[in-house]
């Protein structure tokens, strides 16, 4: 039997009821755990908002090409590593952060063969979008 069908729904489903209790509260981390990530990499799954934590295990240069985005890689679990690009036209630029610093995060999965992206870190200032941030050494950025 494939389970891949039933666990799909079932993360659409966490997502669904994730955003009804969630409206009034859009700080609020209550969906996908780095373990839903994990499930949603290996189903190919994107277009989630997901919170979790991970260790930066690669700072990147920033990407300056139309918004610009502050750029590292965190290891969420022993096996998948995510790209996390923060906008910092929109937010703050997460600063003194170094290799090795755990990270929390709150934004949308994009799913890609190398682990994926979490990226909408941020506000969204057109209300359109759940707002998400990043937290670093107890400092939240959004």
């Amino acid at each position: 039997m494939n389970k891949k069908p039933l666990l799909l729904f079932l993360i659409l489903l966490m997502f669904f009821l994730g955003n009804i209790f969630t409206r009034n509260n859009k700080d609020s981390p209550v969906t996908a755990p780095s373990s839903t990530i994990l499930a949603a990499w290996n189903n190919h799954t994107d277009n989630i908002q997901v919170s979790g934590s991970g260790r930066v295990i690669k700072l990147l240069p920033d990407d300056n090409r139309g918004t610009r985005h502050q750029k590292f890689i965190v290891r969420i679990d022993k096996d998948l590593t995510v790209l996390v690009a923060h906008n910092i036209d929109l937010a703050p630029r997460v600063k003194g952060l170094k290799k090795g610093d755990t990270i929390s995060f709150y934004g949308e999965y994009e799913w890609n063969q190398k682990g994926g992206v979490i990226h909408w870190t941020h506000r969204d200032p057109g209300r359109k979008h759940p707002d998400g941030w990043l937290q670093h050494n107890g400092k939240k950025y959004r």
